[in-house]
């Protein structure tokens, strides 16, 4: 990765353990202004020689430090004289390599948590106040017992009584708790407190120089070299072609690959945005019957994700070997996409489930993948793409699945069903709009499930399917509570479904938040 001019001497390090949320790391940093780097644990000793941090920040990890092939902190860490703070598995980490021990905790903690503050520190200077209590998100098992020279507790937890570790002497701090996450509310104020107050980095870094970095690496990736970028109809995809669209102008040609599987209407404002207002090369390819009939008789959700990333790289072997040589896929891969698919930084994370976009390509499409947006999470594309200057109304669009429909009908996926269910979904978001909702909600959207229920319309009885309706408010699309939308408002919605569309007569919304549950039903 390219690093910005302006970040030159003024990085924080980022050493991944893999946790699941070690990109939120990074956005708490980049909240800061600050420039930083994610590198996995064992890379430690380059990293610092390379990147010359102002401070380092070690993840949280699965794994568990007692036992002997845990990931290890390198030594070079904690040798090089710049503040340190570890999270969870890196707090232990660092306590245990500092002679310090670490046990399995007879008390689990998951979830909110309050901590005592018992004594000051520069990391919670002017957030906390001291002898009084502050809630925390804890997620471990094992605990700190035994504290290294030099090192005092701040904060403690009836679970974890070393839940707030420092050595203010060498600047090295230790938290068994996430603030990365937003369930602790004062998260973002600790961690921007050792980036600008201990590590004494300088916030230079904005969304701007963003694009500049990437603009940069985008042609030096690419050089003189033609890009296929492909075209979702969502917002990730949008805002990948028209930056690349800016590196490299008519070198790229974008690819709307029409899969059966989009929303009302959708594949025509698709068409329309990017030949009328962008002036960008589109191709536009209807393979909706090639999808649907490969998707006929699949019902098991990662058959059909991958069925659908297969034939998608196929349909674009095909328009690339139209195109004329192009060398490179791009494609609007996003953060939360890659975390729940493989390890960000080759860190041991475990996989969720896998998306369409993410991973290697075939071997013999010679083709090198160009994901601009790797680390980003959707609020941070979108306030790139106002920085490119797309429309607010495109922007601010609730995010879409790259396999579309498929993954909203448990089950078979059915011409019938994606009909039935692109009728139901434009309802709902209409009702959500008419009532001034649609900015307050992350994603909302309906689901068609693969059951059906009795029913009665007129003087008839029905045996029909039934619609969930899905809404949730998010930061970042790595956790999401439900929207809590007034009875009256779903009344409304179930009523119209019923009444509008045929093959539905039963309405219900999903209560569940992410976690345990993920935003798609599948």
């Amino acid at each position: 990765m390219t690093v910005p001019a302006s970040a030159a001497d003024n990085i924080i390090l980022i050493l991944d353990f893999g946790s699941q949320v070690t990109q939120l790391i990074a956005r708490r940093v980049r909240e800061a202004h600050v420039y930083c780097e994610i590198v996995p644990f064992h890379a430690a000793a380059a990293a610092i020689a390379r990147f010359r941090p102002k401070g380092i920040i070690l993840s949280g990890g699965p794994a568990s430090v007692t036992e002997a092939t845990a990931p290890a902190l390198a030594p070079e860490v904690l040798a090089a004289g710049i503040p340190v703070l570890g999270i969870c598995y890196g707090q232990q980490a660092m306590v245990q390599a500092l002679g310090g021990r670490v046990a399995a905790g007879t008390t689990r903690e998951f979830g909110r948590a309050e901590i005592e503050v018992v004594q000051p520190c520069a990391l919670f200077d002017g957030v906390w106040v001291l002898h009084q209590s502050a809630s925390v998100w804890m997620s471990h098992g094992d605990r700190v017992e035994a504290l290294p020279d030099g090192f005092s507790v701040v904060a403690r937890s009836q679970g974890a009584p070393f839940a707030f570790v420092a050595d203010e002497a060498r600047h090295f701090y230790g938290v068994q708790f996430h603030p990365e996450v937003v369930h602790t509310p004062d998260g973002r104020a600790l961690i921007e407190n050792f980036v600008l107050k201990v590590c004494a980095a300088q916030p230079v870094w904005s969304m701007a120089s963003f694009r500049e970095t990437k603009l940069a690496e985008i042609r030096a990736q690419v050089g003189s070299g033609q890009v296929i970028c492909g075209l979702s109809g969502g917002v990730d995809s949008a805002v990948a072609a028209v930056l690349i669209h800016e590196a490299i102008g008519d070198q790229l040609t974008c690819v709307f690959v029409d899969h059966g599987l989009m929303r009302l209407g959708e594949a025509e404002q698709v068409v329309t945005l990017f030949r009328d207002h962008f002036h960008i090369r589109l191709v536009h390819v209807d393979a909706s019957a090639q999808f649907l009939s490969g998707l006929a008789g699949v019902s098991d959700p990662e058959a059909k994700r991958k069925f659908i990333g297969k034939t998608f790289i196929e349909v674009f072997d095909a328009e690339a070997h139209k195109v004329g040589g192009a060398k490179f896929l791009a494609q609007g891969t996003l953060y939360p996409d890659v975390i729940e698919s493989v390890s960000f930084t080759g860190g041991p994370s475990v996989t969720i489930k896998s998306h369409h976009n993410v991973g290697g390509l075939p071997e013999r499409m010679n083709m090198a993948l160009v994901e601009p947006l790797r680390e980003l999470f959707k609020d941070e594309v979108r306030a790139l793409g106002r920085e490119l200057g797309l429309p607010d109304v495109f922007v601010g669009r609730h995010p879409f699945p790259g396999p579309g429909l498929a993954i909203r009908i448990p089950g078979e996926v059915t011409k019938e069903a994606c009909d039935t269910l692109r009728q139901a979904d434009a309802i709902y978001l209409e009702e959500i709009r008419n009532a001034g909702l649609y900015d307050e909600i992350w994603q909302a959207f309906a689901v068609l499930l693969p059951v059906r229920t009795v029913g009665v319309m007129g003087d008839g009885r029905t045996y029909d399917k039934v619609c969930a309706l899905r809404a949730v408010t998010s930061v970042d699309g790595m956790t999401a509570d439900i929207y809590p939308f007034e009875s009256a408002f779903l009344a409304r919605v179930a009523t119209r479904i019923v009444n509008e569309i045929k093959g539905i007569n039963r309405v219900v919304y999903d209560y569940t938040s992410k976690p345990p549950g993920t935003i798609e039903w599948e």
